[in-house]
């Protein structure tokens, strides 16, 4: 397979073009969840069906090449319109069906944003017209209920971030799928930064050497975002990205030390600064913090190694992009490239140089899950790593009220 390489410090990178984004090898491995293991006699029943009887799934149509997914989005406030929409609209084969919601504004932002593309007021309409996979994008209050409605109209469903309040919701909504054989996923698209591959590979590679420290910040100065429910507070709306990327990196945690700050002294749920330190059970330790009141934020991230550190400012520029109208369609190759002064630093004492970025693609999360939804391929983000993060996440919480280490 063709690659391009990246020198740092003596060290070969290969990077690979997979998906039409430049992609980790090691990103391709994902693993199987345990509803894809189990007897799916139902769907695959319905899919068999589908494929007799639907043109934009035969074969002898499409060629057998052809992957197709018709997907409904619930939800179209800022997620759902630039965070989903934007991707769903591009993915080569796929069908934006249809968008749930009852505001008359926003329908008529689907109008303008989406010609042609249906609005419906219930995640019962939206099914009954026909999809193969609905993306659940509503404040969390709401989502666990329209989750389970999906997982019972048997239908495949994504769940925007954070995906429960706690562990105990999350694994009821995992284990709910699993009973009804229904595919669940997550949308963890930080798994698809540039500045998160970067570092992957560079850790792959072992350019950094044996890892001690990993630093992950996400912090902005937004004073209205404080106290707004949809996301259940800065630990979960953030936190749920910073916690899944650590585990993702090393693994397993053993501690967890906590810090939240909230706007009163009374209020418990919804922090808008937080500060958590994990033990992983490999010796690593990270450090993630996040804010929304925060006027100098610290570096994306910062990765220290026997051989060496990496460090990067600044967000990932597809969330920018998508906020300024621009999506992978639109953009072509252009989409999720860093320009090189956006690129983070490598240094080992006197010795400092740029590191190329890799090229950012959430728009594989969808690719990956049009290849799942046609049984074709694996889920993009298994829900079970979902459960990993709230426990962590449960244990952040429980640290920050008590003052002290949690043992997992």
């Amino acid at each position: 397979m063709g690659g391009v390489f990246l020198h740092t410090q003596g060290h070969q990178v290969r990077r690979y073009r997979h998906g039409g984004c430049f992609c980790l090898g090691r990103t391709r491995r994902r693993v199987e969840p345990i509803y894809a293991r189990t007897g799916q006699k139902r769907a695959a029943a319905l899919i068999q069906w589908q494929r007799r009887h639907n043109r934009w799934l035969r074969p002898e149509v499409h060629g057998p090449q052809e992957i197709s997914m018709r997907a409904g989005l619930v939800g179209y406030g800022k997620g759902g319109r630039y965070f989903h929409a934007t991707l769903i609209s591009s993915v080569p084969g796929a069908t934006f069906t249809g968008v749930v919601t009852r505001s008359p504004e926003r329908k008529q932002d689907v109008a303008n944003d989406h010609p042609g593309v249906a609005t419906f007021d219930t995640l019962a309409e939206l099914v009954a017209a026909g999809v193969d996979v609905v993306v659940i994008s509503t404040p969390l209050a709401s989502r666990r209920a329209l989750i389970l409605e999906a997982i019972e109209l048997g239908v495949a469903v994504v769940s925007d971030k954070p995906f429960a309040n706690d562990a105990a919701q999350a694994r009821e909504l995992v284990e709910a799928a699993e009973r009804r054989g229904v595919l669940l996923s997550v949308y963890q698209n930080r798994r698809w930064d540039s500045d998160f591959l970067t570092v992957r590979k560079l850790i792959d590679s072992d350019a950094l050497g044996e890892i001690s420290r990993f630093e992950s910040s996400i912090e902005r100065y937004s004073p209205r975002s404080v106290g707004k429910a949809s996301g259940g507070g800065m630990l979960r709306d953030l936190g749920s990205h910073l916690v899944d990327q650590a585990l993702v990196l090393f693994g397993p945690v053993e501690r967890v030390y906590s810090e939240l700050r909230f706007a009163a002294a009374d209020e418990e749920e919804l922090d808008h600064t937080f500060f958590v330190a994990l033990t992983h059970a490999n010796g690593v330790v990270s450090h993630l913090s996040g804010s929304c009141l925060q006027n100098t934020p610290k570096p994306r991230f910062r990765v220290s190694g026997s051989k060496g550190c990496y460090s990067v400012d600044g967000l990932d520029g597809q969330e920018d992009a998508a906020f300024a109208g621009l999506t992978p369609r639109s953009e072509g190759e252009r989409w999720g490239v860093e320009e090189h002064r956006r690129w983070g630093w490598f240094e080992q004492g006197d010795h400092r140089e740029r590191v190329p970025s890799e090229r950012g693609c959430w728009l594989e999360f969808y690719q990956q899950l049009q290849r799942a939804v046609d049984e074709q391929g694996s889920n993009p983000v298994n829900p079970h790593d979902a459960i990993a993060s709230a426990q962590v996440m449960d244990a952040a919480r429980l640290s920050a009220r008590e003052g002290r280490v949690v043992v997992l």
